[in-house]
C-alpha cells in the first residue's frame, strides 16, 4: 500500500521561513530511518504557494489563479510518499516524524489509488498505457 504523507502549511512556511539546522538534520535523520527501512518512495518540500498557480476547469475553460493563496491551512509544505503494509503502519511512522514546524503542526496521510481500485472501468488497454508509462519512468531513474 502507497500512502501519499502531508506536511500542512504554515503561516511561516508560506512566508518562505527556512526550517532551522535542528529541525534539518532531525528531518535527515527520519528520512534515512525511512530509507533504511525500505518504505520511502519519494520526499520533497514545496515552495511557498506565492509561488505557485492553480488552474480551475469549468467544461472545456482553463483559468489561471496565480498564488498566494489565503487558506494556509488547506496547502501542503511538503511530503512524503512511501510504501507500507497498512495504514496503521503509516500512523505509526508518521508519529516518529519531528515535529515539522515550532509549536503546532498538522501531517495527513491519504492512500494511493492503485489500478486494482478502479476495477472493470480500468480497461486492458488503459493498464496498459499505466505499465508503459510506469517503465518510462523507471527507467530514467
Amino acid at each position: 500500500m502507497r500512502f501519499m504523507v502531508m506536511v500542512k502549511a504554515t503561516k511561516d512556511s508560506e512566508k518562505g521561513v527556512m526550517p532551522e539546522e535542528k529541525l534539518l538534520t532531525e528531518m535527515g535523520k527520519y528520512n534515512d530511518e525511512l530509507v533504511k527501512a525500505g518504505v520511502l518512495l519519494a520526499a520533497e518540500g514545496l515552495q511557498a504557494s506565492s509561488k505557485g498557480a492553480r488552474v480551475r476547469f469549468s467544461g472545456e475553460k482553463r483559468t489561471v489563479i496565480d498564488g498566494p493563496f489565503a487558506e494556509t491551512k488547506e496547502l501542503i509544505a511538503g511530503f512524503w510518499l512511501i510504501q507500507v503494509k497498512s495504514k496503521e503502519e503509516a500512523i505509526e511512522w508518521v508519529k516518529r516524524c519531528p515535529n515539522p514546524s515550532p509549536g503546532e503542526s498538522e501531517i495527513e496521510i491519504r492512500q494511493v489509488f492503485e489500478a486494482e481500485d478502479f476495477g472493470p472501468e480500468f480497461t486492458p488497454e488503459a493498464r496498459a498505457a499505466e505499465e508503459r508509462m510506469r517503465a518510462q519512468l523507471a527507467s530514467k531513474k
